[in-house]
């Protein structure tokens, strides 16, 4: 069932809520981040644990967005998640969202995340002043547990 987003005016945006289980997992699931949601007590481990969460919620208060940054505040922030319900993607939310981590850690040296590479991905990051590291003459790596 697909409903039609509310205005971006009608979202209430809070700074370091704390979001109940149930709320998190069924925000990741609505997702299909089900490597996070399989777990609900690590991902609230991991929610709880982050420096800075944003949550977004309508006018019903059902959470429809979260984002969360770890950092050391000096020189390195991580966006970790940038998570909008599907059917309120693409208003504006994310980008208020990664707009609120970036004015928050603007003294921070140097802000990353690590996301898929997709066209239209790519393009919301860029569109908020992100550019790839190799634009820089950097490489990123990862290692992923098992």
């Amino acid at each position: 069932m697909s409903i039609d987003p509310v205005p971006l005016s009608a979202i209430e945006f809070s700074d370091n809520e704390i979001v109940p289980i149930k709320e998190l997992t069924e925000l990741y699931e609505s997702v299909e981040w089900t490597s996070y949601s399989i777990d609900p007590d690590g991902l609230a481990r991991a929610v709880d644990r982050s420096d800075y969460v944003i949550t977004a919620r309508d006018a019903d208060s059902n959470l429809i967005a979260l984002t969360r940054c770890l950092t050391d505040d000096v020189h390195i922030c991580v966006i970790q998640d940038v998570i909008v319900r599907p059917d309120h993607q693409r208003t504006g939310i994310g980008s208020v969202m990664v707009g609120r981590c970036l004015r928050v850690h603007e003294h921070v040296r140097q802000i990353t995340l690590l996301t898929d590479d997709e066209p239209t991905t790519q393009a919301f990051y860029e569109s908020l002043g992100f550019s790839r590291s190799a634009d820089h003459d950097l490489a990123s790596y990862i290692k992923l547990a098992d």
